[in-house]
């Protein structure tokens, strides 16, 4: 295939970096996410639900309230400001949740990218 030279470079340059060193030499694996998440981390879920749940229904609901009352400035300013207050909602949930769980899973798929694509190189750790 064409893009598969390119894919072995990729590999190489992941297994060269510490992060895929690092990742090859721990055989990295999702086992850490079976552990029971902390109460951190359900706040920060409970957080991202809430964004879900505040977002684009919420917009909906103003688009119809601003259709019905023919009040168009119900939804050129409720809209963007309850959807922007729904985003901060899921990034500061992201980031209460997402801190652990993500270098978990980047290291997995680091290790699993580069087994795949480029081969696993000698490890050399220090």
């Amino acid at each position: 295939m064409p893009g598969d030279g390119i894919r072995v470079r990729i590999a190489g340059r992941l297994a060269r970096t510490d992060f895929g060193r690092r990742a090859l030499a721990e055989k990295a694996t999702l086992a850490a996410l079976r552990v029971r998440p902390t109460p951190r981390a359900r706040l920060g879920l409970a957080l991202v639900a809430l964004s879900y749940l505040i977002g684009w229904p919420a917009v909906g609901i103003f688009a119809w309230m601003a259709y019905h009352l023919r009040e168009p400035l119900i939804l050129a300013v409720g809209g963007p400001v309850t959807y922007g207050l729904s985003h901060l909602t899921f990034m500061v949930g992201s980031w209460l949740a997402g801190s652990r769980y993500v270098v978990i899973f980047l290291r997995w798929a680091v290790r699993k990218a580069i087994e795949k694509i480029g081969g696993a190189p000698p490890l050399s750790i220090p």
